[in-house]
């Protein structure tokens, strides 16, 4: 009997790499996105098509009240069980802490944190209830690891995720249910292509440059293709790099592994480069100490 698996965030990405990975290894998988449905409509047909597997998507906001505990009820019952969870869904928004907004917060917490702990909640005791020896696999970050400028809330929420993980695992270690993080660094969530067909990035965008509304012109080098040359293994990952570790993890050969965040970065944090271009000159890269230019400095 194929086993089943419920990621977040699918549909494109890291998580569309995910949910390929886990049909390819004989999965039947449900989803969630947030609001491209064609792109959910294409991920289904492609493991439908090429893997044979049953695979079942959802329209959720997850940082609403209720959405992720509604999601979990049918994807559960559509699948007819559950093996494992992947946390996988979840925004960066950058502003310094004198920026944030409460609307800013509010949807970091419940996004980020809140639909990753009461998703957790939701799998173990059907888990439990269900007698699975079964995982769950959360798509943290390096930068829960490392602090960043214009970064505090997420790297916090990130930072919390990986200690609650520690404490979440023991509460069900005696069922046989394992519980680990996955922490990619810079990985490539969007390609060429896609970042050629978006109108105009927003807040969440990080990658995106004024320069690609231009459609006259092709996109030659981006955000990754840049940092990459600063890492040092010389590139950014992809969706299939970590979808290889949420894999290994799953597996009976981490049988014995639980608690635990396995770093995929390419070891971007190890000498303590920052993720980006802080330093630099150019807007929004004035690295961290005194801004470049304040009156009366």
């Amino acid at each position: 009997m194929a086993k089943k698996a419920i990621v977040t965030g699918g549909s494109r990405g890291i998580g569309k790499g995910i949910v390929f990975a886990l049909a390819r290894e004989g999965y039947d998988v449900a989803f969630t996105y947030s609001s491209k449905r064609e792109a959910a409509v294409q991920a289904a047909k492609e493991v439908q098509e090429k893997y044979k597997r049953r695979c079942f998507f959802y329209q959720v906001s997850l940082e609403q009240p209720e959405a992720a505990h509604e999601m979990f009820q049918k994807a559960a019952a559509d699948l007819g069980g559950l093996d494992l969870l992947v946390n996988n869904a979840g925004l960066t928004i950058c502003e310094a802490i004198q920026n944030i907004t409460e609307e800013q917060l509010d949807h970091l917490l419940n996004l980020d944190f809140r639909s990753f702990v009461l998703l957790m909640r939701d799998a173990t005791r059907y888990m439990i209830d269900h007698r699975v020896r079964g995982n769950v696999v959360n798509i943290v970050s390096s930068r829960g690891q490392r602090a960043y400028p214009e970064c505090g809330v997420y790297c916090g929420l990130k930072a919390g995720l990986i200690h609650a993980t520690k404490a979440f695992a023991l509460d069900v270690s005696a069922y046989g249910i394992r519980i680990n993080n996955v922490a990619p660094g810079a990985t490539r969530i969007r390609t060429k292509e896609e970042l050629a067909a978006m109108p105009a990035g927003d807040v969440s965008d990080y990658y995106w440059r004024a320069e690609y509304e231009d459609k006259t012109k092709e996109i030659i080098s981006d955000f990754w293709d840049e940092l990459g040359e600063l890492i040092p293994l010389g590139r950014a990952g992809t969706p299939e790099d970590i979808a290889n570790a949420v894999l290994f993890l799953a597996s009976d050969k981490a049988s014995y592994i639980t608690g635990e965040t396995l770093r995929v970065d390419g070891g971007l944090i190890l000498p303590g480069m920052p993720e980006g271009f802080a330093g630099q000159s150019g807007a929004g890269a004035s690295g961290w100490g005194r801004p470049e230019a304040e009156d009366g400095v």
